[in-house]
């Protein structure tokens, strides 16, 4: 494991003890600065390395030796829900995006695919713009691929493909690098990022059971791993005024829920864990159907990896040999 002397040295809630839920109240004060401030100590570290785009990092041997005991505790956690297990690349076919009704409610966050499918005098023109520094771009075609927003995604298109689902649904463990287009200073908004998620297919009962049990479990997990944290009714960042609305109802309904840590000195707290209820908009998007042949719901609950990586550093150092004993034996014993 990575071992560095350099030591982040946060404000005022450096010093809140695991289990300790103060630091949820505190106000925001100068989030910006708390973020740079942060951001900063991982590079100086040499836990995190720097690229010339916000939110595009590369991580050290100590980052994913945390990140590895994350996954670790989650498939503990989930041992007896007797899941199939998907791995998925960060990318999908564009036709299945499109189904998905992603860029109804999120154009600003997707990232399509796009290459050069031109021939010798198309390159010439590449290349003449490159270098006298034009832009370039333009010379490149679309394809069949985008990259994944959410873990859960590529699962829903397999799963149909299959017809009627068993009487007891059906529990998928995935895990992928999503990407989001939102850049930002704040090391804990990462353009590339892992989701580890457990998707729920079934009928309505079963998906708000499931949703539940998982509320309950996650809350345990932040507790295990000494993070100060609180669940709160959310909504995902909808588009346009049109978006307010779809948001509005989210939360007047309440399909999603966060598990918050703070992170960054002075900002709000990050949402490192959610818990969704679709009800069955994907299975309009796709023939999901229940045994009954039903149109089946869905929902999930997902573990931002890269989130929570960062907040144990933040709350416990960036020495996990220092660590409370407890917290490192439900991450394996790192």
């Amino acid at each position: 494991m990575d071992d560095t002397s350099n030591a982040y040295v946060p404000g005022d809630d450096a010093s809140v003890a695991p289990g300790d839920h103060s630091a949820m109240a505190r106000p925001a004060q100068d989030p910006d600065t708390g973020r740079r401030a942060y951001r900063q100590a991982l590079i100086d570290a040499r836990v995190l390395f720097p690229s010339t785009v916000d939110g595009i990092y590369g991580r050290s041997g100590l980052f994913e030796s945390i990140a590895d005991g994350l996954n670790y505790a989650v498939s503990k956690l989930g041992a007896d829900q007797d899941a199939e297990v998907m791995r998925f690349p960060p990318a999908m076919p564009r036709k299945d995006f499109e189904a998905s009704e992603y860029l109804k409610g999120f154009p600003q966050l997707a990232g399509t695919v796009h290459c050069f499918c031109g021939g010798d005098r198309e390159h010439h023109r590449l290349l003449a713009r490159l270098e006298r520094g034009e832009e370039w771009a333009d010379q490149q075609q679309p394809t069949d691929v985008v990259l994944a927003p959410a873990a859960c995604y590529p699962v829903y298109p397999v799963v149909a493909s299959r017809g009627p689902m068993p009487r007891e649904g059906l529990v998928v463990d995935v895990l992928t690098y999503c990407f989001r287009h939102e850049p930002s200073i704040d090391p804990a908004r990462m353009q590339m990022f892992r989701q580890r998620e457990y998707v729920r297919l079934g009928t309505a009962e079963q998906i708000v059971e499931f949703r539940q049990r998982w509320m309950e479990r996650g809350t345990q997990l932040a507790s295990l791993l000494g993070l100060p944290h609180e669940v709160d009714v959310a909504n995902d960042p909808f588009f346009g005024r049109g978006g307010k609305i779809v948001a509005d109802s989210q939360r007047e309904l309440k399909l999603k829920f966060e598990l918050l840590v703070p992170i960054n000195d002075g900002a709000p707290p990050t949402a490192c864990m959610s818990f969704n209820y679709h009800m069955d908009h994907f299975a309009h998007a796709w023939p999901l159907r229940t045994a009954d042949g039903a149109p089946a719901h869905t929902g999930c609950v997902g573990f931002g990896i890269e989130r929570l990586t960062l907040a144990l550093l933040r709350h416990h150092g960036f020495k996990p040999a220092n660590w409370p004993q407890r917290v490192r034996d439900v991450l394996g014993g790192i």
